[in-house]
């Protein structure tokens, strides 16, 4: 797909927004995750803080015990990261096993009595520990005594907490970024079908295959296929009424020539050869003319909107050489047809004649004795070939030039033109090169774009 890819877009913007979505969702679960974390270790905290207050007690000498502390083995383990530290005004301190010589460091507060402080604080190994600390009074021989109990965990195990839980979220994330992305690409592909659809549409009415678009199409692409539906009508009444025109204006003329016709012939009976000769040859050049405008006014919105034409080769190529063998040049060469009576083309059998009839009737002036008609077996090569002087390769590409005249060189006149002309509405197209036999061969044949289109 290339950078103007309108799917390349609709991809890759899809994608875009799935990897922003999915970030901002991973960042918002794990600061929830973070915050969920919290209230869990404050809830355990308080639970640990209210086991040690209720386990608080004064021996006989006036020394604070423990008498049933916390059960979590962690309390009893070196530097397990969860302590618990009682401590009051006459410096007296109790600490869990798992501060072994250490000491949590309390910040400077005085919290009522029965109220809960929360504080972060440097611990054990100068690490950070999160501290639930509660303040009481306990009475030592008769003297009301206030006492800090302190219970810690070291924030370290809630930020692996959190980074576990974010280094999991984050190939969840990304194995249902990996499925939204295959599922916007089938989507954007999906949507995008219709399109397709026109453009074969599109391709099948430039071939002649179609008249017009298919209107099984989804709501939203209808308008633009009835847009384009009724500019193909309105195309097709405009064609025809061209070619209506040419054909009025090609006929409208053949009438005064024939009267120039019939002028020259009283010049000629008058004596006057050479001016009737030189009228008989602009007669000549300008029916050419004609009939080269009325053959292309009826081929015009033809030849390819008949998809179905279909004509047998070779009856018609026999037909149209016995016919030649009535004329001077036909009689004195040998025609050969090399094709078998199966092969058939996708042309009208007028039209078909039109392009095989000037060709063989160039191949019969010029040639010295043979003529040769050859056909591929599936009919997509049709080549006539003489052994006469041909066609020198430099001035190819000038007699096959839109305007380009044989007849300047003393050869058949626009027979070519009105052949390219035909097989160009066909979506063929006419190729000169040099023949076997000595002479030219022309060859018609289907050109690239009705060879990708079929």
């Amino acid at each position: 797909m290339s950078r103007n890819s309108l799917r390349l877009r609709l991809v890759a913007g899809g994608i875009g927004a799935i990897v922003l979505a999915l970030a901002l969702a991973g960042l918002g679960l794990t600061l929830l995750f973070e915050r969920h974390v919290g209230r869990t270790v404050s809830q355990d905290l308080d639970v640990h803080l209210k086991k040690l207050l209720a386990g608080l007690d004064v021996d006989a000498d006036g020394r604070m015990v423990v008498t049933n502390g916390p059960v979590d083995p962690r309390f009893s383990e070196p530097l397990s990261g969860l302590y618990w530290q009682i401590a009051d005004d006459r410096g007296q301190t109790l600490r869990s096993r798992s501060l072994w010589d250490s000491s949590l460091l309390l910040p400077k507060d005085e919290p009522a009595a029965g109220e809960v402080h929360r504080h972060e604080a440097t611990g054990p190994g100068n690490g950070r520990v999160l501290i639930a600390e509660r303040r009481v009074r306990l009475s030592i021989h008769g003297h009301d005594a206030p006492v800090t109990v302190a219970v810690a965990i070291d924030a370290a195990h809630v930020a692996a907490a959190t980074t576990a839980f974010a280094t999991d979220l984050a190939t969840a994330l990304g194995l249902l970024g990996i499925a939204l992305a295959a599922a916007t690409a089938v989507q954007v592909g999906l949507g995008l079908r219709p399109l397709d659809v026109l453009r074969r549409g599109v391709a099948n009415i430039r071939a002649g295959r179609d008249r017009r678009l298919a209107a099984a199409v989804p709501d939203e692409v209808r308008p633009l296929v009835d847009e384009v539906n009724a500019l193909l009508a309105a195309r097709a009444e405009e064609v025809e009424r061209s070619r209506h025109r040419a054909a009025d204006l090609a006929h409208g003329l053949k009438t005064p020539l024939a009267a120039l016709a019939a002028d020259a012939g009283r010049l000629r009976e008058a004596g006057k050869s050479a001016v009737a000769d030189g009228i008989d040859e602009v007669i000549g050049t300008m029916r050419r003319h004609v009939d080269r405008e009325l053959a292309r006014a009826r081929l015009h919105g033809a030849g390819r909107s008949r998809p179905d034409a279909s004509t047998t080769l070779a009856p018609l190529v026999r037909s149209l050489v016995a016919t030649l063998a009535r004329t001077p040049d036909g009689a004195r060469i040998a025609c050969e047809i090399a094709m078998t009576d199966e092969v058939t083309v996708p042309f009208e059998r007028t039209d078909l004649a039109e392009v095989l009839g000037n060709l063989l009737e160039n191949a019969t002036r010029h040639a010295r004795n043979r003529v040769r008609v050859a056909a591929a077996a599936d009919g997509r090569s049709i080549a006539v070939e003489d052994d006469g002087a041909g066609i020198p390769e430099a001035v190819r590409p000038t007699v096959l030039a839109r305007g380009g005249r044989l007849d300047e060189r003393g050869g058949a006149g626009l027979g070519l033109a009105i052949v390219q002309d035909v097989v160009e509405a066909y979506g063929w197209t006419l190729r000169l090169d040099t023949s076997e036999l000595g002479g030219l061969r022309a060859t018609i044949e289907p050109n690239a774009s009705t060879d990708l289109a079929g």
